[in-house]
């Protein structure tokens, strides 16, 4: 079964260099920064010039890319190409209705489709060791786990298409908060003198325990805003999340709270940092 795989970025670059590794037939890779192309090439995939050639010689179709724009404009440009042989899934993190439509879109060519984003950041995805969360009809789902497990090692289906995404978007505004909270109350102990590691430490003693603060302590204490999941990417998925609550008229004070803070960070310009940078933000100490 022959892979391609189109968006070599900061995440797609690793995910996709495990498949190269790990999977015993041609991975075909694109992307608009020829160098990444180039990246995986020497890693033995095979280079293609655009993402037409990747879908005429792929069976199994991945698309890693930034927003939905960019995942309805990539399937719309391939969907001449994509007849029954096909299986497509989309790994981006991107509007669920936007998901749902390029599902029926494939659908409709006879091929399959499932959404498949994934948590964690840079180094789960080179290490191979992301979660996966899938929204796929129940029968394909045992066909392309053996794929996904390639790049992760915790992997869930939700349901049916639109699942996966939906909870992707849960997910990060959970994420978004819980380091809100981190923000808030690290902010508050270095004030009346707790250093970040002794914080961190007592933290973890108890109820409060989470991941965020153990993966991102010491670059929370170093201030090292160095992106691997940047700040304008988690603005995009809090402001999806908020337009899914008001569909529900469902109210999310917390999540309010947050999308007003990244949308601060993007009016100051912070989109490119990473998103551990709110940290500025809530402690008034913009750098």
């Amino acid at each position: 079964m022959k892979i391609g795989f189109i968006g070599l970025g900061i995440m797609g670059e690793s995910m996709s260099a495990n498949i190269v590794k790990k999977h015993d037939d041609k991975v075909y890779v694109s992307d608009l920064n020829k160098a990444q192309v180039e990246k995986l090439a020497q890693l033995g995939a095979v280079p293609c010039e655009n993402n037409v050639e990747v879908a005429k010689n792929a069976d199994v179709i991945i698309t890693m890319v930034p927003k939905s724009e960019h995942v309805k404009g990539v399937y719309t440009e391939l969907l001449p190409y994509i007849d029954s042989s096909k299986i497509c899934i989309d790994m981006s993190t991107i509007d669920p209705s936007v998901s749902l439509e390029v599902a029926q879109m494939i659908k409709a060519k006879g091929a399959q489709f499932a959404d498949a984003p994934v948590v964690k950041s840079k180094p789960a995805a080179i290490d191979g060791t992301l979660g996966i969360l899938v929204g796929c009809d129940e029968e394909l789902f045992p066909v392309i786990e053996p794929i996904v497990r390639y790049m992760g090692c915790n992997v869930i289906r939700m349901g049916e298409n639109g699942t996966g995404i939906t909870m992707k978007i849960c997910h990060n505004a959970l994420v978004a908060e819980i380091q809100n909270a981190v923000n808030e109350t690290l902010g508050l102990a270095t004030r009346l003198g707790i250093s970040v590691d002794d914080f961190a430490t007592a933290v973890s003693y108890g109820g409060a325990g989470n991941f965020y603060l153990e993966s991102q302590k010491e670059n929370l204490k170093n201030k090292n805003w160095t992106t691997a999941f940047s700040l304008e990417n988690e603005h995009k998925d809090v402001t999806i999340a908020k337009k899914l609550s008001e569909q529900q008229g469902f109210d999310m004070p917390g999540l309010n709270n947050v999308k007003r803070i990244f949308d601060k960070g993007m009016e100051l310009g912070m989109g490119k940092m990473d998103y551990r940078a709110t940290y500025m933000l809530v402690n008034g100490t913009e750098e």
